[in-house]
């Protein structure tokens, strides 16, 4: 049963503090503003469900229609030759979207058959997720399956289309009903809620968020019972599904029975993603999927990589994992990705992670590599994953010594591959890597991308550069269209504002009386602790 208290916001606040509030985009430096005041903004959301949960469903619903919850579509590329959207959710509104997420993750997760693989809670406290459960213990947990070891035996791997754009709200309230308590409005917020991030449609869960990835698995939840009931030996991660069964006429009626299944929720298998495959085709196709056999990137593939700065034990993480790189012949492996027609996404999300934990000299000679004109395009699925990890070295002093090579590699990427910079969250990415130091060509291209963007998220980007560059002309024009800037420009401004002297003191000053009507949420009491208050008191006390 779902029973929402502030210990679960403060819980999200301090997720998003570690791992972002979208994983597709760079971190912002608002999820750190939702760590460092996880208390008081827990409180407020805490005091807001109280109030919404204490009403009718009914007014529930109409007093969550009358919010105005803040986002932004995003495009993020999606392979080598694809697109999708991504939601950029206000700050406040994330955090409490989460919040609610984590009660219903807690309340579902005894429901879930182990033959689920993806987003299992974390039992350590530490992570909201389990880690250990990853795709690829999913591919290794079905070959263990013992119907594989009968001469007959075949596989069948299929997935959702468009999994997460089709989920039906509706069809998801009443799975989240069911946990719920009696006369609860926790489905009826979460109903309402998805549909203004949808833009008023029924359907669609915004992508990047950890609260997606637990109603999607809420909503998975009784198909995957639904399969086991039939019989069916099945495993899932996500969208992505692998039947076992003892024929070929199993297989059939399996696939039928799934595809029924899904038909009742609203959602459809991907046809061109369906294969059937021999037991023994399986295991060899799968052994290629998971690198066995591949020596060359063994090591590489079964490093865990994830590195915590806010643990107790960072430094010793961070030795323990640079000890690991001894081995491992990093630019070798990086020049046989650049040698394939479709480099191998794990691989090249591995590399990323890898160049912090590269001597200085090592970690620009990959960077000239990932960052060449000639290279860029091919490795141009794994945009982020790369420029995350150049970022990451240029903001580690520990590598000042090729700050200026890892600079040049930059500067010259608005010139030879400003296609790579049309999606927003590309751009984004790449505004962060771009932020330490000003050059004429990043000046004249920050400034061009503001002009021209219609995101909100990217001229926030590029005032958190003129922030870091402490670009007095550029503040004092953003100064003077203060009231044409959106929320997000403005909480940005007025945090840069204090790298400007007596100039972003006089502008606070001038401006202070404008943001609680500017930042209001649209649910606060007067005399009641809110959102804007907490994000002025955490720029004063960040200097």
């Amino acid at each position: 049963m779902i029973d929402v208290n502030q210990d679960h916001f403060r819980r999200a606040a301090l997720e998003i503090g570690k791992s972002g509030e979208n994983d597709t985009l760079p971190y912002d430096i608002d999820a750190g503003f939702i760590r460092d005041k996880a208390e008081n903004l827990s409180e407020i959301c805490f005091q807001l469900f109280q109030d919404i949960d204490s009403r009718t469903p009914e007014n529930a619903a109409r007093f969550v229609n009358g919010l105005t919850i803040g986002s932004e579509r995003l495009l993020v590329p999606a392979g080598s030759h694809g697109f999708r959207i991504t939601t950029k959710i206000n700050p406040f509104w994330n955090l409490y979207l989460n919040g609610l997420g984590f009660a219903i993750a807690e309340a579902n997760e005894g429901n879930r058959s182990d033959r689920v693989h993806s987003y299992r809670l974390s039992a350590n406290g530490d992570d909201l997720f389990d880690r250990t459960r990853s795709w690829r213990t999913y591919k290794e947990a079905t070959l263990e399956e013992p119907v594989l070891n009968n001469e007959n035996s075949v596989v069948v791997q299929t997935d959702i289309s468009s999994f997460y754009e089709h989920v039906y709200h509706h069809r998801l309230e009443n799975v989240v009903n069911d946990l719920a308590p009696a006369n609860s409005t926790i489905a009826t917020q979460i109903d309402r809620i998805l549909s203004k991030l949808s833009s008023g449609r029924s359907f669609g869960l915004p992508v990047g968020g950890q609260c997606a990835r637990v109603l999607a698995e809420v909503l998975m939840t009784p198909i995957d019972a639904s399969l086991s009931d039939a019989g069916i030996v099945w495993h899932r991660f996500v969208d992505d599904f692998t039947l076992v069964c003892n024929s070929q006429q199993d297989a059939y009626a399996a696939l039928s029975i799934l595809s029924n299944t899904l038909a009742d929720y609203g959602l459809s298998l991907n046809r061109t993603k369906t294969t059937t495959l021999s037991a023994k085709h399986y295991r060899e196709y799968i052994a290629v999927q998971l690198g066995q056999g591949d020596e060359t990137t063994v090591a590489l593939r079964e490093l865990d990589l994830h590195f915590d700065p806010y643990s107790d034990a960072a430094q010793a993480q961070y030795e323990k994992l640079k000890e690991s790189f001894d081995a491992i012949d990093i630019q070798f492996l990086l020049d046989l990705e650049k040698e394939k027609s479709q480099p191998d996404a794990f691989v090249m999300a591995q590399i990323g992670r890898a160049l912090k934990f590269q001597e200085p000299q090592i970690a620009a000679q990959l960077c000239a590599t990932l960052l060449d004109p000639s290279n860029l395009d091919s490795f141009r699925a794994s945009w982020s994953k790369i420029l995350r990890g150049v970022y990451a070295v240029r903001a580690n002093e520990d590598f000042e010594a090729v700050f200026d090579q890892i600079d040049d590699l930059l500067d010259r990427i608005p010139a030879t591959a400003p296609h790579l910079l049309m999606p927003e969250a590309n751009t984004l990415h790449f505004l962060r890597a771009i932020r330490f130091r000003r050059t004429e060509a990043r000046g004249r291209f920050v400034r061009q991308t503001y002009d021209q963007s219609s995101s909100s998220c990217v001229k926030r980007a590029c005032v958190d550069c003129w922030r870091r560059w402490r670009d007095r002309a550029s503040f004092m024009r953003l100064r003077n269209q203060w009231q044409n800037l959106s929320s997000d420009e403005q909480r940005m401004f007025w945090l840069a504002a204090g790298e400007f002297g007596d100039d972003g003191a006089h502008a606070r000053n001038q401006l202070r009386a404008t943001l609680a009507g500017s930042w209001r949420l649209g649910f606060e009491a007067n005399d009641a602790p809110h959102f804007a208050r907490a994000y002025q008191d955490w720029v004063q006390e960040n200097g």
